[in-house]
């Protein structure tokens, strides 16, 4: 019984884990990330699939948490999609290192490995392995010059750059 209760644990930690090799960025600002980002790029997954203009917003709560909510449109229904979860902080807040949840005790990685710390103008995010990967901004589009470095640090991380999708944003 031990030992499966460690391997649960051990297979809980590794969903809300940074893939091998990353690292998280540091000086994270909760209260700058705070607000509305736009997906430009990301690698496919079944959630997602057929959505255009993705967005997500961020808020945080009472209980030193974030709020998330996640919305794209769906041209085949001609509807909204809409998904609200959570997200809280594994290690300091001032950590890039959070996990997330949007089916109930089920908690993911949220990784922020690259952030335009200035401005919080854009964001790179992963999930527990490498087949997780967004580009965030706060304008619907990236000038070129910013995405093609963006896409270049991806590739150097070890990310299928040639597999992204580049959501439509009109």
């Amino acid at each position: 019984m031990k030992r499966l209760l460690v391997f649960i644990f051990a297979l809980l930690s590794a969903c809300t884990g940074t893939p091998d090799g990353l690292t998280v960025i540091d000086g994270f600002e909760v209260n700058r990330y705070m607000g509305t980002w736009y997906e430009i790029a990301r690698l496919d997954h079944q959630f997602e699939r057929g959505l255009s203009n993705i967005s997500a917003t961020y808020s945080l709560t009472e209980d030193d948490g974030v709020k998330v909510i996640n919305k794209g449109w769906n041209q085949a229904d001609g509807q909204w999609k809409q998904a609200e979860g959570k997200a809280y902080f594994v290690e300091q807040p001032d950590k890039g290192h959070l996990k997330v949840s949007f089916f109930g005790p089920f908690y993911g990685g949220y990784n922020i490995i690259d952030l335009d710390k200035k401005d919080y103008a854009y964001s790179m995010i992963t999930g527990p392995d490498k087949s997780y990967f967004w580009i965030l901004s706060r304008t619907k589009q990236l000038p070129k010059a910013t995405l093609d470095a963006l896409i270049e640090k991806a590739k150097k991380m070890g990310f299928a750059t040639d597999q992204f999708i580049f959501v439509n944003q009109d």
